[in-house]
């Protein structure tokens, strides 16, 4: 057991000494393909922090998007809080708000003072429950469970608005889902033409590796180190300039803003999922491109 560690040791130094000497032997077509990975993660970036700031805006815009349940005249107040048990155990329902009708005739004299509203009795006003729904797509769904209830006399809801903000969501994801694809696809096509240099220059070694034993996978792991040296080296670069980036606009949205009107989520928040989605894809793409590359020289 303690023989082969040396050996296991001396072959990955093999393997990272090949796999470096390679990116520095075609270093133009390595700068090209470290570039382009930049380029593309750059992008990738970009669409991701901007679906996560769009989601950010819809779920702050959902929030807002209460369906309110108003309750029949003829209940008391007692009453129509017993109401909110039944309310509650509805399916896609989160949570359920109770306000009276003697709160909203206290908002109503705020708002309007008291000439405006001089001569109107609260017991025109209906007590009633602010819901909070679990997922808005399912929000016309929910209504007619709600308006079966006893002593619900009417529920009003945005749907129109939360349908239109499901279907933003919805269209969000898949331009970012296509978008991505397309990078991923193009990534490995660069890395894996760059490693294909590399095979062919030393097609030769290759066969003579093979006429002595070599295993595949022997062969296959110096082109392994370099691809994914190239993806996480392009995923590492990548990463720093869309946090400078990032945080050079945000900076200038706030200011315009004037830190109210549009609230950009921070990058400090989500640099831990940033640099695992940029090195993970990094790694994929360049470990994927090295095995397409090298895989023609491996058939018997």
């Amino acid at each position: 057991m303690n023989k082969k560690k040396p050996r296991r040791r001396s072959n990955l130094l093999y393997y990272i000494k090949e796999g470096v000497s390679s990116i520095f032997r075609y270093g133009f077509m390595s700068f090209a393909s470290v570039v382009i990975i930049v380029a593309c993660l750059l992008i990738m970036g970009s669409f991701l922090l901007v679906a996560l700031n769009v989601n950010d805006l819809i779920e702050e815009a959902e929030s807002r998007n209460h369906v309110v349940a108003f309750i029949d005249y003829s209940l008391s107040e007692e009453d129509a809080r017993g109401l909110e048990g039944r309310i509650l155990a509805t399916q896609n329902v989160e949570g359920a708000t109770f306000v009276s009708r003697r709160q909203i005739y206290e908002e109503w004299l705020e708002r309007h003072g008291e000439e405006y509203v001089a001569g109107i009795d609260e017991e025109v006003f209906r007590h009633r429950f602010i819901i909070d729904l679990e997922d808005i797509a399912y929000m016309r769904e929910t209504l007619p469970h709600l308006r079966h209830i006893p002593g619900v006399a009417l529920v009003d809801a945005p749907i129109e608005m939360a349908e239109w903000f499901v279907l933003l969501r919805n269209v969000a994801a898949g331009v970012f889902v296509s978008i991505v694809g397309v990078l991923l696809v193009i990534s490995i096509f660069i890395i894996s033409n760059t490693i294909k240099l590399a095979t062919f220059d030393r097609r030769e070694e290759i066969a003579i590796m093979r006429m002595v034993g070599a295993t595949n996978w022997f062969i296959r792991w110096p082109f392994i180190f370099q691809g994914f040296i190239l993806g996480l080296t392009g995923a590492a670069l990548a990463f720093g300039i869309q946090w400078g980036i990032y945080g050079i606009l945000a900076d200038l949205i706030m200011r315009v803003s004037g830190g109210h009107l549009i609230q950009v989520v921070s990058f400090a928040s989500i640099a831990d999922m940033m640099i695992m989605l940029f090195l993970g894809t990094g790694f994929v793409v360049g470990t994927i491109g090295s095995v397409i590359a090298i895989r023609n020289y491996l058939k018997v």
